[in-house]
C-alpha cells in the first residue's frame, strides 16, 4: 500500500473537490448576532455551513457529530487514539471593493474567488477529500481520523473551548489554515493597558484636549488626531508640524478653528505581530507632541509614550525584550494611543513574546517602570506560546510527507502570529499557502489557486495515512 500516487488520486476526483468546494464557498458563514439561538450561536449562516459539512460527511459514509452548534466533527478509522485536523467554517465580512460577487465562488484563471477561499473554507475542503480519498482507498489504520470543525476562529474561540470541554484532545494533529511547509512555535500573545492615574493639573497656556489612535490591539495604527488649545501665539503650532511631517515624508494636516488646532496624521498599518513592518501613527504624533510646552497631565503622559515606546518595537526601552533561538524576539506593538483631558491617558498594547519568555516577568518589570509616571496595568489577557519539539513523531512525519510530495525543503517556521493550531496540545500549522504564494485571507478577491488546492489535499491524504496506519 506504500506505493499510491496519491497527486494521480486527487485528479481523478478533481472536478467534484471544485465543485464541492464552490458549493461551500457560496454560503456566508459571517458571524450574526442579529440570527443568533441556543442551537446557532453564532448566527444562521455558520450554521448553515456547519450543517453543510456534516451532511456531506454523513451521506460519505463517516461518522459525524454537531457539539451544540458550537463546533462538529467528521470521523473514520478505529482504534484507540485520535488524529485531528482542526479547521473552520467561519469567514470575516467580505467588506469592500471586490472585482466580483464575494460569495460567488467564481473560476477565473484557475482561481477561485471569494471569502473564506484560502482561509478556511478551502483548505477545510481540501482536508475532507483527503480523508475520504484515504477511506475510499480502504487504507488500513490503526488511529481513529477526526476533522474538527470550528464556527468561531475568527472572533474569540467559544467553539473550540466549548469543543474540547465535551470531546477528546487528539493525541497530535493539524491545522490547514496558516502556511507551508510546518509552523511549529507560535509566540504567547499578551494583551493589556497602560492606564494614567494622575493627579496633575490639565490646565496650561498649551493645553492637549483629546488624542485618539488605534482601535485595535493587534493592528499597527494608521491614523491619529490630537485636538489642542493655545494661549500662546508665539508657539506656530501649524507651522512646527508642517516641517516635523515633511522631516518623516509623511502625510497628516493641522486645521486650525474656533480657538483649537486639530492634529492629523496618516502612518502605515501592518500587522500586529510584525510593527516593525508599519508607521505607528499614534506614536509619530506623539514624538511631534512631546515638542510641544504641553500641560503638566498631558505632559506627563506623552513622557512616558515618548520614553517608553516611541522608537522601539522589542520592549528594549522597558527592559523586556527578551528572545530566543525558536521564536525570536518580543514585539510589542501600541495598537491604542488614547488621552482626554478629563480622564488621562490609556497605552493599548500587544505583545508576541517567546517560547522561553515568562510574561509574568514581563509585566510585573513594566508596572515597575510605569508607576513614576502614574501608570498602572490593567485589562490583562494572555494566551500563552505553543511549541511543538522538533522530534516529534508528527514533525517527522509531515516533514517526510511534504517533502515526497514536493521535493522541497520541510523548513519549521515559527510566527509571532497565533494559529488555529495552538488550540491542539500537540499541533502545527501545515499549509494551505505554499510558499512564494500572494497572501489575500481577509482581503478583497480572495482566492485559492486550484492547482495548489489539490497540490494540498495530496498532501493531507498523505499525512493523514502516515500518521494513522
Amino acid at each position: 500500500m506504500q506505493n499510491i500516487n496519491w497527486m494521480k488520486e486527487v485528479e481523478k476526483r478533481k472536478e467534484q473537490i471544485i465543485k464541492d468546494t464552490q458549493q461551500f464557498l457560496r454560503i456566508k458563514s459571517v458571524l450574526d448576532d442579529s440570527t443568533k439561538t441556543a442551537e446557532m450561536p453564532f448566527g444562521e449562516g455558520i450554521h448553515q455551513a456547519l450543517t453543510h459539512l456534516l451532511q456531506l460527511g454523513e451521506k460519505d459514509g463517516f461518522i459525524t457529530k454537531n457539539v451544540d452548534g458550537y463546533a462538529g466533527h467528521i470521523e473514520m478509522g478505529s482504534g484507540q487514539e485520535l488524529i485531528g485536523i482542526l479547521c473552520h467554517v467561519d469567514v470575516v465580512p467580505e467588506g469592500d471593493g471586490w472585482s466580483s460577487d464575494p460569495y460567488g465562488a467564481e473560476i477565473r484563471e484557475g482561481n477561485i474567488y471569494a471569502r473564506g477561499a484560502i482561509d478556511d473554507k478551502g483548505p477545510t475542503m481540501a482536508a475532507y477529500y483527503a480523508m475520504k480519498l484515504v477511506k475510499e482507498l480502504n487504507l488500513p489504520l490503526n488511529k481513529r481520523v477526526r476533522i474538527i470543525l470550528g464556527t468561531d476562529e475568527e472572533s474569540s474561540w467559544q467553539c473550540v473551548d466549548h469543543y474540547f470541554k465535551h470531546e477528546e484532545m487528539p493525541i497530535m494533529g493539524f491545522a490547514p489554515d496558516a502556511d507551508f511547509p510546518i509552523i511549529y512555535a507560535e509566540k504567547g500573545i499578551s494583551d493589556f493597558d497602560l492606564i494614567q492615574k494622575s493627579d496633575l493639573s490639565s490646565e496650561g497656556k498649551l493645553v492637549l484636549h483629546t488624542l485618539q489612535s488605534g482601535r485595535r490591539y493587534n493592528m499597527v495604527p494608521d491614523f491619529a488626531e490630537a485636538v489642542l488649545t493655545s494661549d500662546d501665539t508665539s508657539i506656530e503650532i501649524s507651522a512646527l508640524f508642517d516641517t516635523f511631517l515633511q522631516e518623516k515624508e509623511l502625510k497628516g494636516h493641522a486645521i486650525t478653528g474656533e480657538g483649537k488646532v486639530t492634529l492629523q496624521l496618516e502612518g502605515v498599518s501592518a500587522h500586529g505581530s510584525v510593527p516593525e513592518k508599519g508607521k505607528n501613527a499614534g506614536l509619530i504624533l506623539a514624538e511631534f507632541l512631546h515638542t510641544l510646552p504641553l500641560d503638566e497631565k498631558a505632559g506627563q503622559f506623552i513622557g512616558y509614550v515618548q520614553q517608553y515606546f516611541v522608537d522601539d518595537t522589542t520592549g528594549k526601552k522597558l527592559n523586556v525584550n527578551d528572545q530566543d533561538d525558536i521564536t525570536g524576539d518580543l514585539t510589542m506593538n501600541v495598537g491604542i494611543l488614547q488621552y482626554d483631558k478629563e480622564k488621562g491617558g490609556k497605552v493599548g498594547v500587544n505583545t508576541r513574546y517567546p517560547v522561553t519568555a515568562d510574561i509574568e516577568t514581563t509585566i510585573e518589570k513594566i508596572r515597575e517602570m510605569s508607576a513614576p509616571y502614574q501608570m498602572t496595568v490593567g485589562d490583562f489577557s494572555n494566551s500563552k506560546p505553543h511549541h511543538v519539539d522538533q522530534e516529534h513523531e508528527l514533525i517527522k512525519v509531515l516533514q517526510k510527507v511534504y517533502t515526497e510530495q514536493t521535493g522541497e525543503e520541510a523548513t519549521l517556521l515559527s510566527i509571532g502570529g497565533g494559529t488555529y493550531a495552538r488550540a491542539l496540545k500537540a499541533g502545527v500549522a501545515f499549509g494551505p499557502l505554499f510558499p512564494g504564494r500572494e497572501e489575500l485571507a481577509h482581503q478583497k478577491d480572495e482566492y485559492i489557486i486550484i492547482e495548489d488546492m489539490l497540490k494540498a489535499t495530496a498532501i493531507y491524504a498523505q499525512a493523514i495515512y502516515e500518521l494513522a496506519k
